[in-house]
């Protein structure tokens, strides 16, 4: 599997420490950046994340910013993106579930690494359950 990642700075450093956490899993990486804690401005990450999943260059997207709000938004205008802002285990399991969500995103100010990597992990192991998903999946794809 390859993700794709990318941080404003107010997520960078969650964007590393999950980035090192995947590639002990074996997972390889695509960093879009940012790469440092300079102020940066999300839409342009969140498009490129966004960008690297539709096209197949990622089988899927972890976003961060500062709550995982601006850069979510920022993802889902990509067409063919279904970001989800997860704060707990359970909204990965069920925006994989039932959203086929392709892209994560969390908030480096206001997720600590361990809740992080306990949704990251949820967010990987999740199938989408398709049937009756898959008629609104297929709703928003056509969006």
């Amino acid at each position: 599997m390859k993700i794709a990642m990318a941080c404003d700075h107010g997520g960078f450093e969650l964007k590393e420490e999950i980035k090192t956490y995947l590639e002990k899993q074996g997972i390889q990486i695509l960093d879009l950046g940012t790469h440092t804690t300079d102020s940066v401005d999300y839409p342009e990450y969140g498009e490129a994340c966004g960008e690297a999943v539709v096209s197949g260059r990622a089988d899927r997207g972890i976003v961060c910013c500062g709550t995982g709000i601006g850069i979510s938004i920022a993802a889902n205008k990509v067409k063919g993106v279904r970001c989800a802002l997860c704060t707990s285990v359970q909204m990965a399991e069920m925006t994989r579930k039932h959203n086929d969500a392709n892209i994560l995103a969390m908030g480096g100010r206001i997720t600590d690494t361990e809740a992080a990597k306990n949704i990251t992990q949820a967010w990987l192991d999740t199938e989408f359950e398709g049937g009756r998903h898959q008629r609104r999946v297929d709703m928003l794809n056509n969006m």
